[in-house]
């Protein structure tokens, strides 16, 4: 069905289309939650869209919708449920997971989230000497490194200059040795993120951060005052040597590529103050309640994922690229890719049989940024390589010269 509707427009140049429907760039556009999406320089019409909402419809997607954002134990692998956007809700209504309000525990880890905060900027939270906290690592690994990572990149007019922050991820030792030459251990605050509290490469830059701390007090004592920790495995996090005091709650209906809206987004919530934080959580939830009670033909998330579909299984295309508009939206391909192919690359169905189609394409992370800093590196490589080659062609002459 999807097949047959798109095999006439696939040899149509998005000219022609323009040319067959001088309103186009009207007719398939869409405003949401303060986002405008332009979607009419995609090789769709009329036709296409109606086989691709009936594919939406024929797959349940509005009752699956709707099963999500009840708490409905979705992900059947794990007999979880996906709630990361309950996360974003801005009212009380309950939400049952297991028989047990999921509200209530979000609510006091915000509060908890707002205290630390506080602390942090009101120079309240002093180290080993009792000198204020005025640098925080982050260290984490994928959703706790990414995500959180890649928002303070993009909010940072709205940074409150009151606290500066870093982020470790790499195992290799060079990263973490390269942050902590430049801090103070006195002045020092790490926060640990990670859902088990067993992660490898996050649990060796834990520990080497801990040596840092405990040699510069020469007490074993001061990891409570200088570590957070944010994970669902509290026992795990005491025998590290953290404060219980200072754990932040994750739970199993959050996904890591998820998971900036919890606890694990406390960096974002320091640099940018908790106000907000919040404020990101309800642009976010404005989204949701797009997604859930708009219909489907004019629904900006579904419309985007049935292009998706159309592109890779009807067209046979293998990559997508996400362009930034603004450098400081650079890490937003790198999160997407994650976001995206960690969710829809999937080879199994609900029931373990294999999927028969094509689920996702590759999205490509290069940003502006990195492409940028390869091209100088080449044209410096390139013009030393010249650079040398007519000073070695002149040393030769005078040479010469100097010999004849």
């Amino acid at each position: 069905m999807l097949s047959d509707s798109s095999k006439w427009i696939i040899n149509q140049t998005l000219a022609d289309l323009f040319k067959q429907d001088v309103q186009r760039n009207r007719h398939y556009c869409l405003a949401a939650a303060g986002l405008h999406l332009d979607y009419s320089r995609n090789h769709i019409n009329e036709s296409v869209l109606k086989s691709l909402f009936e594919l939406a419809q024929a797959k349940e997607l509005p009752q699956k919708r709707l099963a999500m954002f009840h708490g409905d134990l979705i992900n059947t692998t794990e007999e979880r449920a996906v709630l990361h956007t309950a996360l974003r809700q801005e009212t009380d209504d309950s939400i049952y997971v297991h028989h047990e309000d999921v509200i209530p525990r979000i609510r006091q880890e915000q509060r908890r989230m707002a205290k630390i905060v506080e602390a942090l900027h009101q120079k309240e939270w002093v180290g080993f000497s009792g000198k204020p906290i005025s640098d925080v690592v982050n260290i984490g690994i994928g959703g706790s490194d990414v995500g959180p990572r890649m928002v303070i990149e993009a909010l940072e007019p709205y940074h409150s200059g009151l606290i500066r922050c870093h982020f470790v991820a790499n195992v290799d030792g060079a990263e973490i040795a390269t942050v902590l030459k430049k801090l103070n251990p006195e002045t020092t605050l790490f926060i640990v993120a990670s859902k088990s509290f067993s992660t490898q490469e996050t649990l060796i830059n834990a520990l080497t951060a801990k040596r840092w701390i405990v040699n510069a007090a020469g007490d074993s004592s001061a990891v409570a005052k200088h570590f957070i920790a944010i994970s669902s495995q509290l026992d795990k996090v005491e025998a590290f040597g953290i404060n219980k005091k200072n754990c932040l709650q994750l739970w199993d209906f959050v996904g890591g590529r998820y998971s900036l809206w919890s606890a694990i987004g406390l960096p974002i919530a320091i640099m940018i103050g908790m106000e907000h934080f919040m404020a990101l959580l309800s642009g976010a939830e404005a989204m949701d309640q797009h997604f859930l009670n708009a219909p489907l033909k004019e629904n900006m998330p579904v419309i985007l994922a049935l292009i998706g579909i159309l592109y890779r299984n009807a067209y046979h295309t293998t990559s997508q690229a996400i362009v930034p508009y603004d450098e400081r939206l650079s890490l937003l391909p790198a999160y997407l890719q994650q976001v995206d192919m960690e969710s829809n690359g999937k080879s199994m169905k609900f029931d373990s049989r294999a999927v028969g189609v094509r689920t996702n394409k590759r999205t490509n992370e290069r940003t502006n940024k990195q492409t940028n800093e390869r091209t100088n590196e080449r044209t410096n490589k390139q013009t030393n390589e010249r650079t040398n080659e007519r000073t070695n062609k002149q040393t030769k002459k005078r040479t010469n010269k100097l010999t004849n």
